[in-house]
């Protein structure tokens, strides 16, 4: 269920976000003198301003230069550090680290070029429920989440306190590519956005030359968990970017998918039996859960399954590093490297 802040208040914390932003200045530096994410996030940007990214709630002008960024939903955060950006506020990823602590990834980030933490924004893990007070006490000047969840209702809220760069085409759908593109563009870093998108290519396209017995070789992308089975649809950006490798999304994932466009379905265990395909990649949460499907007498039905051509992912961390990767996550120990290795090992 999708629980929603009413309007009233939400139209009260916006009418407050003017007074906060007048009385308040961004400051450059820490207590003890290390450099702040306001600091570090003034400087770099390549193209001119006013810079208008379209997306599929709205588009929005940004008028100069970003100085406070926060973000969103997923991977917003990392292709803006990748481009040399480091927001001031993110949301908190209660699924992988819980709540007070960064990704280890983002953390090591900022840790290494010595900037100020950001401040984590609630988020129940799901996205569903913004937290527009804490939007609205981090002064932001611009609001990245390119790869989210945001309602119209959301984004028009957001809207009143800082221009928001929203998903180009549907909630959840945005391509890892995209992402880092839009996010670039917004921060007026197109030139720094596309030499991380050249870095990331030259690796996928390594990989893929070091890995001929992926080519043609077909998968699918499952998630069992509470009684039913989750396929990943070719509009889910962890499973599509695998095809990047050589490989190839069964065609039975789209024949039997029920999503109506989203990221994943349902699949009923009548119907396990035609999730015809070479091998599966299995997410989980845990290895207890990763073993499960192994054994799961309705899994078996997968024909895949039952033949031990199961590639497993789980720990949340791990999960997340693939779940989509994301720009700081391409090359992380223990994520996409390992993953390929283990379908290496699965299709060979």
């Amino acid at each position: 269920m999708r629980l929603r802040r009413s309007l009233t208040v939400a139209a009260g914390l916006v009418a407050t976000a003017a007074l906060a932003l007048a009385g308040c200045s961004s400051s450059t530096s820490t207590a003890d003198g290390a450099p702040s994410a306001a600091a570090t996030s003034t400087s770099g940007a390549t193209d001119s301003f006013p810079v208008t990214v379209e997306s599929a709630l709205g588009d929005v002008t940004i008028e100069s230069e970003p100085q406070r960024v926060a973000t969103w939903g997923w991977g917003s955060t990392e292709a803006a550090i990748a481009v040399g950006v480091y927001p001031v506020a993110v949301a908190e990823q209660r699924y992988t680290v819980g709540e007070g602590a960064l990704l280890p990834w983002v953390e090591e980030a900022y840790d290494e070029a010595g900037v100020e933490h950001p401040t984590l924004l609630t988020d129940d893990g799901s996205g569903s429920q913004v937290p527009y007070e804490e939007f609205v006490a981090a002064r932001p000047d611009l609001i990245l989440a390119p790869y989210s969840g945001l309602s119209q209702e959301q984004y028009d809220l957001l809207s009143d306190i800082a221009p928001v760069v929203a998903y180009p085409e549907a909630p959840w759908a945005t391509e890892w590519d995209q992402e880092i593109e839009i996010v670039a563009q917004a921060l007026g870093r197109t030139q720094a956005g596309d030499e991380v998108l050249d870095g990331i290519r030259t690796f996928l396209s390594e990989q893929a030359d070091a890995h001929p017995e992926f080519e043609g070789k077909t998968f699918a992308g499952i998630w069992d968990g509470d009684g039913s089975v989750s396929v990943y649809t070719p509009a889910d950006p962890r499973v599509n970017i695998l095809e990047e490798l050589g490989l190839r999304i069964a065609p039975a994932v789209s024949d039997l998918d029920t999503s109506d466009g989203g990221f994943y379905y349902d699949l009923p265990d009548e119907q396990l039996d035609k999730l015809q395909t070479d091998f599966v990649v299995s997410y989980s949460s845990t290895k207890e859960d990763a073993d499960a499907v192994l054994t799961a007498p309705e899994l078996q039905m997968i024909p895949a399954v039952k033949e031990g051509k199961v590639v497993q992912v789980y720990d949340p961390v791990t999960v997340s590093s693939v779940s989509p990767p994301t720009a700081l996550t391409f090359t992380w120990e223990g994520g996409l490297p390992t993953l390929i290795e283990r379908i290496s090992e699965t299709v060979s």
